[in-house]
């Protein structure tokens, strides 16, 4: 599969995509946005991929926001448009795969890159690291998710004065609010990461599938998150990883998984 604006590496059962606009300090566009939902996709199917590592190229970002130049001129359908086109192709789309996805974040996540670090499944950063929504300082409101997910994150009363004064944390206060799992220097960020995907890897791809759809139900209003637990964890008895899991453990071996 080929790609122009992002790499896609594979190491054993971990996949790790890259978003190579260097120059543009790794900003989203639509070709970028189209290219990670095809990639996305494509690792999402594969049963031979149990975790993927979302990360920006160089040493300055992760993702500095939305490539602005793109919809300075949009007119209001051109703009609604755009927020539910990107969310359905992307944000929203990683939120819901049944492989899990850790954010590393590199530098600065703003904007955009935010929204999308925090569509992932939890997120690691380096210690250089800055994010905030900027986006009220042109004139607009994050439209890729960033008004649902940071107050999810961090609470109602801390996203709205970030989004309100459109101002930055650092990685310090993102681990202290919950929006961070972890935070270490930057060498440090891939290896602890892949660290974290090696645990997950050992565990039920398809256990974890259903894990996070239960998890995330409990956050849309339209659903009774308790229920689609109930459902999810029903579901489970009939797989064959949960035959594996629970016969190792009578057994008291190290359980050998299917895969998704």
């Amino acid at each position: 599969m080929e790609f122009n604006t992002i790499l896609v590496e594979r190491e054993e059962f971990l996949a790790q995509v890259t978003i190579n606009r260097p120059t543009k300090l790794n900003a989203l566009n639509r070709d970028t946005i189209k290219e990670l939902h095809r990639a996305f996709k494509a690792l999402d199917k594969d049963k031979n991929t149990k975790v993927i590592i979302l990360t920006g190229s160089g040493d300055k970002a992760f993702v500095a926001g939305a490539d602005i130049s793109e919809f300075a001129n949009f007119s209001v359908k051109k703009g609604e448009a755009l927020a539910k086109k990107g969310q359905e192709l992307l944000f929203n789309f990683v939120e819901n795969m049944k492989t899990p996805v850790i954010a590393g974040v590199n530098g600065f996540a703003l904007g955009g890159g935010l929204e999308l670090a925090m569509a992932c499944h939890f997120r690691v950063a380096s210690d250089n690291a800055k994010m905030g929504l900027p986006e009220v300082s042109l004139g607009v409101i994050p439209g890729y998710g960033g008004t649902q997910r940071l107050p999810q994150l961090i609470g109602k009363g801390m996203a709205m004065e970030l989004i309100m004064t459109a101002g930055m944390i650092d990685a310090p206060k993102a681990l202290s609010c919950g929006l961070v799992n972890h935070v270490v220097k930057q060498e440090e960020l891939l290896p602890l990461c892949k660290k974290i995907a090696a645990k997950i890897t050992n565990n039920s791809s398809v256990a974890i599938g259903h894990a996070i759809k239960a998890v995330n139900a409990g956050f849309n209003t339209t659903l009774d998150g308790y229920n689609a637990e109930i459902k999810a964890f029903g579901k489970c008895f009939g797989t064959a990883d949960f035959r594996e899991g629970t016969t190792a453990f009578l057994e008291k071996r190290k359980a050998d998984f299917p895969g998704k």
